[in-house]
């Protein structure tokens, strides 16, 4: 009998990026980019987990923009050229490198990796969304959802109905994908505001989670802190995210990622390579970017690009076992300790982005890997839980009221208002208020139907945190404004058309073609609680 349990959560989510009427758009290949490096890494850790008969349990949101594009027939298309390009230019590497012992290695280890990926894609006939529905199936996966387009909910208080279509779409979609209802939702950026649990309840979810503090200053002061899930007034369940182990996976600064063995992020070939002979695989315009392949290690904190020394992949694989296990034993001890204090059975939630484990931290699918064998094997102190078991099995709980709170710098809200980002609120709210008079409209005719529902659509998708996300990191922020704002136009527009009754139907159509997220929406979801 285990002491406690630990519930490891990634949240896998992108936002709504697909572009047919361009040939090229850089910011697609953050969907590919995911694909190789963190979705199907974590198929294989899975696939591998089952097949050695490790019982592994864990929970994943998959959020509604990330399964719709995960399911497009085009960007599966893109993805395809996209790694044909990598398996050319990784083959090109190695008889490029073949008097440079240790590169052409590394070459080899990345011709390798991307016919495995290859492989899994053409195995499941490029259908990653049901690949990973089969852990769902055998309970080893708890998926659970989000926003249907990762609205910033505290920040849309005002409107009720706003955050009701984001939460009731995204279970809509959710039920379409999986052919189940939800238990769970991932509130987008972890931000909880007073109100938005009853919400939850009346779409039939069981339990949502918030960052750490929301718990510990929930009204009363939960007696057990953050190590066991409160339940609100409305029956929902509320997790709450444990600091200690997520500082332990996260910072870059005292967290694994930040070891010298593992890959550095950025020293990439797209940007060392001579420049003609890289042409081919970076953007058609000629501007350099990354291409995923990248020969260097961390060396240091205080090294420059320039004196990295080469990576090595079996190297990396044996820190991130020695990793793993130091967090087994982090969490013995925490579990342990915590079982003493509180005379039950205490759970630690360790709550982190998806794109954390392979993407930005290369090496992060193998420390699953070895987490999950190692605590099967290794330790009896705890047992890996998903949060749906958890609440089955652990039924009774204390009744509070969380915090408002977020995930985001300073816990709160102002990573996404503040003086990058706050010109874009006054335009939302009002995109809103339009919405919401619309929900009441009854349709004309089919063409009014279909510029309500496309309506809709532009409001959830300008409405997705990720914008004013990207303009507060200052990273690729022309793109965040060019959506923000062609949403909102396009918005205004189909409001003003349907209010004049001459509704462009060309025009109409090839929005649809664009943004065609959530095809079976019901612009009615809008319609005064």
């Amino acid at each position: 009998m285990a002491f406690g349990y630990v519930a490891l959560v990634l949240h896998a989510h992108l936002p709504f990026v697909r572009h047919p009427e361009s040939d090229y758009v850089l910011e697609e290949e953050w969907l590919f980019e995911a694909i190789t490096e963190t979705y199907i890494p974590l198929l294989h850790v899975f696939e591998g987990l089952k097949r050695d008969g490790i019982d592994f349990k864990m929970t994943m949101s998959m959020t509604p923009p990330l399964v719709s594009m995960l399911r497009d027939p085009l960007l599966q298309d893109r993805f395809e050229d996209h790694l044909s390009l990598l398996e050319e230019l990784a083959e090109k590497e190695v008889d490029h490198n073949k008097d440079n012992g240790h590169v052409r290695y590394l070459a080899e280890h990345y011709v390798e990796s991307f016919a495995q990926i290859r492989a899994t894609w053409e195995r499941y006939d490029r259908d990653l969304v049901g690949a990973f529905k089969q852990f769902l199936d055998s309970n080893n996966l708890e998926i659970i959802t989000c926003g249907a387009t990762h609205g910033y909910f505290p920040l849309m208080k005002m409107y009720p109905q706003a955050v009701w279509a984001q939460i009731k779409v995204a279970c809509e979609h959710y039920e379409e994908t999986f052919g189940r209802p939800p238990k769970g939702i991932w509130l987008p950026e972890c931000a909880y505001f007073e109100g938005v649990e009853r919400m939850l309840a009346d779409a039939g979810l069981r339990y949502f989670l918030v960052d750490g503090h929301g718990i510990l200053y929930a009204r009363p002061r939960p007696r057990y802190g953050s190590y066991a899930p409160i339940y609100t007034e409305s029956g929902v369940a509320a997790f709450g995210r444990d600091h200690e182990s997520s500082q332990q996976v996260w910072s870059s600064q005292v967290g694994y990622p930040g070891d010298p063995v593992y890959r550095e992020f950025y020293k990439d070939l797209g940007w060392e390579a001579e420049y003609e002979y890289i042409k081919p695989y970076i953007m058609p315009n000629g501007q350099r970017k990354n291409t995923g392949i990248k020969y260097h290690r961390i060396t240091s904190r205080q090294a420059g690009l320039s004196d990295k020394a080469l990576y090595d992949p079996y190297w990396a694989k044996e820190k991130a076992a020695e990793h793993a296990a130091n967090f087994m034993y982090n969490r013995e001890q925490q579990v342990g300790n915590l079982a003493n204090i509180m005379q039950r059975a205490p759970l630690v939630v360790s709550p982190y982005d998806a794109e954390l484990f392979g993407h930005w931290w290369y090496e992060g699918p193998w420390f699953i890997d070895f987490l999950f064998r190692k605590s099967w094997y290794d330790q009896n102190v705890y047992e890996m839980t998903h949060l749906a078991d958890y609440l089955r099995y652990n039924p009774t709980q204390q009744v509070c009221r969380p915090s408002q709170s977020s995930w985001g710098y300073k816990g709160f809200h102002e990573y996404w208002l503040n003086e990058t980002n706050t010109w874009i609120y006054p335009h939302l709210h009002k995109a809103a208020e339009r919405m919401i008079e619309l929900g009441t409209r009854e349709p004309a005719d089919e063409l009014e139907w279909r510029a309500l529902n496309q309506a809709a659509r532009e409001l959830l998708l300008a409405q997705s945190s990720d914008w004013a996300f990207i303009m507060r990191t200052g990273t690729m922020v022309p793109y965040a404004v060019r959506r923000t704002r062609s949403h909102l136009l396009r918005l205004n527009k189909l409001y003003e058309d349907i209010h004049s009754g001459k509704i462009d139907s060309g025009w109409l159509e090839k929005v649809e073609e664009i943004d065609n997220i959530f095809p079976n929406i019901n612009y009615r979801v809008y319609r005064p609680l």
